[in-house]
């Protein structure tokens, strides 16, 4: 009974190991030739197809929220001419990566994993490896990489339209005037911000497809197996996007100084 509870405790942890121990195999077959451009190009394609209009939709609200309530929350302690910087920087180094990792998760994420898992049941994967083929470097390192990619540009995306979305309702909805809103994030906004939101996608879409592509080699038990590492993929990917968003967002304040010091 005790070997049992142990054995229950320690699970996790061999689950975390399995986990990175796949994203080194993942790392090596990035090195190994020869590289499938062309499926590449296929999966990244796929991704942005089903990941951009409701990126594009998501990142209006998340504008239009983050400017109403910094908007309001300024406007208690007579700053309003800070409202801009505040919206903007918000929407660029924090709810734009999220934003864009949660949709590359919860579509493109989910998609890879139910691709694969319905190649592991009908054991594609098992006559690839016969055939001297390494799945790793043939299926999933191009689904990674192109991953990577839609979530930078896809941030990028986010970040115009919910700039855009908060600036339309700064202005229009609470009175604010255009040029106070883009002079003072013109004043505290650097060009660190910029690239702190676009590392944190890449490292994001990293997380999105290596969870994705792990869980959906390792599905079994036919299509309720499929659908069971479909649902863990998204799970376990917004844990660690919140996790890893948290250090990253902390080592970015101690590295990198606010405008003006």
């Amino acid at each position: 009974m005790s070997t049992s509870t142990s054995s229950r405790a320690l699970a996790p942890i061999g689950a975390a190991g399995n986990l990175f121990a796949f994203a080194l195999d993942v790392g090596r077959g990035l090195f190994r030739r020869p590289f499938q451009i062309r499926e590449f190009i296929q999966q990244a394609w796929f991704i942005a197809s089903v990941t951009i209009i409701p990126t594009a939709l998501v990142a209006i609200p998340f504008g239009a929220v983050i400017a109403l309530q910094v908007g309001g929350l300024i406007k208690q302690f007579g700053a309003q001419s800070f409202t801009g910087s505040a919206s903007v920087l918000a929407v660029v180094r924090e709810a734009g990566p999220i934003a864009t990792s949660l949709l590359i998760a919860g579509a493109a994420g989910s998609a890879i994993a139910a691709d694969l898992g319905a190649r592991k049941i009908r054991e594609e994967l098992d006559a690839m490896m016969v055939l001297g083929i390494d799945p790793i470097q043939r299926l999933v390192v191009p689904r990674v990489l192109a991953s990577m990619l839609v979530a930078v540009l896809l941030n990028g995306l986010v970040s115009v339209v919910g700039v855009a979305g908060g600036y339309f309702f700064n202005v229009i909805l609470q009175g604010g005037t255009p040029g106070a809103y883009l002079a003072s994030f013109s004043a505290l906004a650097q060009v660190e911000d910029f690239w702190s939101g676009e590392i944190k996608a890449l490292i994001f879409g990293l997380i999105a497809g290596i969870v994705a592509a792990y869980k959906g080699l390792r599905a079994g038990g036919g299509p309720k197996g499929v659908g069971d590492a479909v649902n863990q993929s998204v799970v376990v990917t917004f844990l660690l996007l919140f996790a890893v968003n948290f250090v990253i967002t902390a080592i970015y304040f101690q590295l990198v100084p606010p405008k003006g010091q």
